[in-house]
């Protein structure tokens, strides 16, 4: 008889903030797959829990995540968690997930905390609508092809950011949607430095190039307004990519500046050169 698979959330930085069916489980799973086995032992010790660890992490790969099935189908139950937060958000756990569901185990979700919603709760900006868009791509062509895809995005865009990362990653969301555009970046939630700084994108590149950035951060980007940005014509975006040129900007560079300024589409711009050529 198959044991069952447990999606355990974890507190994303104050211990405190665990249940008490979390606790349960902890002890009465029997094991628990961890994302960083040294990270869930700090866990389990504070509340003096003693049940076996695993490490599963993005690296594992398709035949440890096969092993953890196996045992759970000849009975035994296994509670799966990330770091800080709920599995499979951003998270290896997913595969695990999708895995199990394949090979007909059960599954239960054991709710806690989440970074992306916490962040979004205090940000300050709207929460009816909102994208999850998680961390940006360090390939540039599929990091420039994501922002290209949400430059007219009108939710709220939350994104997940390391702090050696932060300034390139602002930067680029300035790029693309234009430096005026607000954002909250929220760091260490729940924890004793946590804060939440509403600004906009441009105000936060300067800051974050003076002071160094600490911690990890949930962004929360505010979406685009509609026809954001429409009231010139695109002849007149056209020459102000032009000047750019003239100025010694490549043409993909400054197509990507004033689409973020005026609204147009990269490509609209573009096109005007490649006719034009």
């Amino acid at each position: 008889m198959s044991g069952t698979l447990y999606v355990i959330g974890t507190p994303i930085g104050n211990l405190e903030d665990i249940t008490l069916r979390q606790l349960r489980l902890f002890r009465e799973v029997d094991f628990i797959a961890a994302e960083d086995t040294r990270i869930t032992h700090k866990l389990l010790s504070h509340y003096e829990i003693h049940t076996a660890i695993i490490s599963y992490h993005e690296h594992s790969g398709h035949v440890v995540a096969q092993n953890i099935a196996d045992r759970i189908l000849v009975g035994e139950s296994c509670g799966v968690v990330t770091d800080a937060g709920m599995p499979c958000i951003s998270d290896p756990g997913e595969p695990l997930v999708q895995l199990c569901q394949a090979q007909g185990i059960p599954i239960e979700v054991v709710p806690g905390p989440s970074a992306a919603i916490a962040a979004l709760a205090v940000s300050g900006q709207h929460t009816a609508q909102f994208t999850f868009e998680g961390f940006l791509s360090v390939n540039q062509n599929q990091r420039m092809a994501h922002l290209e895809q949400l430059r007219e995005e009108t939710h709220t865009m939350i994104f997940y950011e390391a702090p050696h990362k932060l300034c390139r990653t602002l930067q680029d969301l300035a790029a693309y949607f234009g430096g005026s555009r607000e954002i909250s970046l929220c760091r260490e939630l729940t924890k004793l430095h946590e804060e939440v700084r509403r600004t906009t994108l441009a105000e936060a590149v300067a800051y974050y190039e003076q002071v160094p950035p600490r911690g990890e951060f949930v962004l929360v980007v505010a979406g685009a307004a509609p026809q954001e940005g429409r009231q010139i014509p695109l002849a007149e975006a056209a020459a102000m990519v032009q000047s750019r040129l003239d100025d010694g900007v490549k043409l993909t560079q400054a197509c990507r500046e004033v689409a973020a300024q005026t609204g147009h589409t990269k490509r609209e711009l573009y096109a005007q050169f490649q006719n034009n050529a």
